[in-house]
Order: C-alpha cells, then structure tokens, then sequence
C-alpha cells in the first residue's frame, strides 16, 4: 500500500470511528434531555477514544480475517470473522481504559468495573458495525468487478465489431479490386455470345458477393449454409476467369448447415488457396473444402497444392491474421486456426465450436 493509501485508509477509520463515537451520546442524550452539554462533551470524549482504540484494532484486523476465511465453510467464516470483532472490542476496551488511567481521567479502582460495564454495549456496537462494513465492503467489491467484467466484454464486443468490419472491408476491397472487378467484367462479356444464361448466373453471383460482404458486419455469425453458398458463388466466379486450371470439391456434410461460424471466415481461406495456389501456377490446381464434426466442436478444412508458407507470415490486420483475431474474440481459446503441411498439400482448419441457433451443443 503507498503512502497515499495509508493515508486515506486511516482518515476512513478516524471518520468511522468518530461516528460510532456519536452514538453512546446520541442514545445517552435521548435517555436524558435534561444532561448539560458539558458532560455531554465529556461523554463523547470517552467514547471517541474507546471508539478509535476498538476501531483502529478492527480496522487493521478485520479486512485480513475477512478476506483470509472467504474459502472456509460458512459457519466457520463468520464464527471467525465474529470472534475477531470480539477480539478486538475486548483488546480496544482495554486499551481505552489504560488510557483513561494514564491520562488520570479515572482512578485504577475504576478501571474494571468500566471494563466490565462498557464490555456489553461495545461488543455490541462493534460486531454490528463490522459485519455492516464487511459485508458493504464485499458488496462493492463484488459490483466493481461485476461493473468491470461488463465493461471487459463490450471492449471485446466493440473490438469483435471492429474486426469484423475490417474482414468485410478487407473482403469488399479484394472484390472491387481492379484486376478482380475487370476480370470477372470480361469473363461475363466473353460468356454473353457464348453461354449467355452462364453470364447471367456470373452476375447474380457477383451481386450476391457483394451483397453478403456489405453485410457482413450485421451478423457475429452465420450458418455454414449460407458461408457455403457465397464460396461456391466465389469459386465459380473465378472458374470463369481460370477456367480448368481452377478445380474444387466442397464436401461438407448437411448435418453442419446450421453451425455457426464467422461471415467471410471460409470464404477467406478459399481465397487464400486461389491467390497463391491456383493464380500463380499456370497448370492450376484443385482446391478441396471438407468438413467433419467431433466432441461439440466441428473443423472446416481448405486443402490445395500451393507453396508451403507459415500461418505467422500472414500480414498483420488482413486475410488470415484478421481471422484469427476475429476467431480468439469470439470464441477465446475454444476456436483455432491451424496450418498443416501434409502430402506437399497445404490444409488449413478452421476450428469452431459448435453453435446451433445461437446456443452451444450438438443438435439433437
């Protein structure tokens, strides 16, 4: 404790203490209006010292009973925490009377019988004031951390939001990229003469790209169906540009359809393989998409024939890094991404536990 603290921890038993101090006087005037405020003052000049030589005790002594007996059985936590208060009244009692002696306020003949007579009422007095302040003290302690726990969780949802907003602007800006935007703008004019109904499909699947990444941001999550469908919407948007150089499989079982997952969190694993797996190899490549469930957690897996790279190296605030953020915001250390290098394949899982309408559990 610093200096600071010390201070204003003994200027809260002085202010306590002198307030019990009133009541002896209080309740003695109340008895006998007719007492003058002489020996009133003298009255409450007693108290004030019994007051602080109990108080000054307890204040010391109470806080590390308190806190010491908080994991025992609760008839020993408060048969402990009552005796300590009793403790201290008799030690304080003591103490005031010895100085009521010293300072010759009393004889010694009286000092036991003052003992005695006062010993009732002060253990009284101080067990009912310390368990009061106790039990207050705990309160509040328990609502500052309670107030803080609230406070913790929305600086994760705000930062859960933020993510989520910079993986859909991350993702929007990689669609009306240029090269992407022109290319896919070419591919649906070459398609027009040729497969007009397949040009046609290019562009609702373009508008349902952007849709979906516009908004991304209004759903902490969404079913894998729909994470799915915006995939195969992506990959078939860039099989018009690669042709048969890009091939996939999604072999994902219609029992996780209802899962819960981060928007854009498959879809940029996807388009992970496709950047530095399929555009950079002029033979192409197959990107295979599988899924599989085990004890209340379920994995989606994106394997291709890319490069070997590390999951470490992705830049920082985009693509991969973004996702993860996004995955230890939402789920802590419950969910994963994870990067195996297997076959001279690349398989990249994402680990989520599973999350039905918005509850925990596997469905029934």
């Amino acid at each position: 404790m610093n200096t600071q603290s010390y201070r204003k921890s003994i200027l809260n038993a002085l202010i306590w203490d002198s307030a019990f101090a009133l009541i002896p006087t209080i309740l003695l005037y109340t008895m006998n209006p007719e007492m003058t405020w002489a020996r009133l003052l003298d009255h409450f000049r007693f108290s004030w010292i019994y007051s602080n030589c109990i108080g000054g005790l307890a204040f010391y002594l109470i806080p590390k009973v308190w806190v010491a007996s908080c994991k025992l059985p609760a008839w020993f936590r408060w048969t402990a925490r009552v005796a300590a208060l009793y403790g201290a009244c008799v030690a304080g009692a003591l103490i005031g009377g010895l100085i009521f002696v010293a300072l010759r306020w009393q004889p010694m003949s009286d000092y036991w019988p003052e003992f005695v007579g006062s010993m009732r009422f002060a253990a009284l007095l101080t067990i009912g004031a310390g368990l009061t302040i106790g039990i207050y003290s705990t309160l509040r302690e328990r609502l500052d951390e309670t107030t803080l726990q609230l406070r913790t969780k929305e600086l994760e949802r705000e930062r859960a939001l933020k993510l989520a907003t910079e993986a859909q602007l991350a993702s929007l800006e990689s669609r009306i990229h240029p090269h992407f935007l022109f290319n896919t703008l070419n591919s649906i004019s070459s398609l027009i003469p040729e497969d007009p109904a397949r040009a046609e499909r290019l562009v609702e699947q373009m508008a349902a790209l952007l849709r979906f990444s516009l908004d991304a941001n209004q759903s902490g999550l969404v079913p894998v169906a729909s994470e799915l469908k915006i995939v195969g919407d992506y990959l078939e948007i860039e099989r018009a540009r690669f042709g048969d150089r890009l091939r996939y499989q999604i072999d994902v079982p219609s029992d996780l359809n209802d899962s819960r997952i981060p928007p854009l969190s498959l879809q940029t694993l996807v388009e992970n393989s496709v950047k530095y797996a399929i555009a950079p190899d002029r033979t192409g490549g197959e990107i295979r998409i599988t899924g599989a469930r085990s004890d209340g957690a379920f994995r989606l897996e994106v394997s291709d024939s890319g490069p070997a790279f590390q999951l470490e190296s992705a830049p920082a605030g985009h693509g991969l890094d973004n996702l993860k953020g996004r995955l230890s915001t939402l789920f802590g250390d419950q969910a994963a991404l994870l990067l195996q290098r297997v076959g001279g394949r690349n398989n990249l899982i994402l680990s989520v536990p599973q999350i039905v309408n918005g509850h925990a559990g596997i469905p029934g």
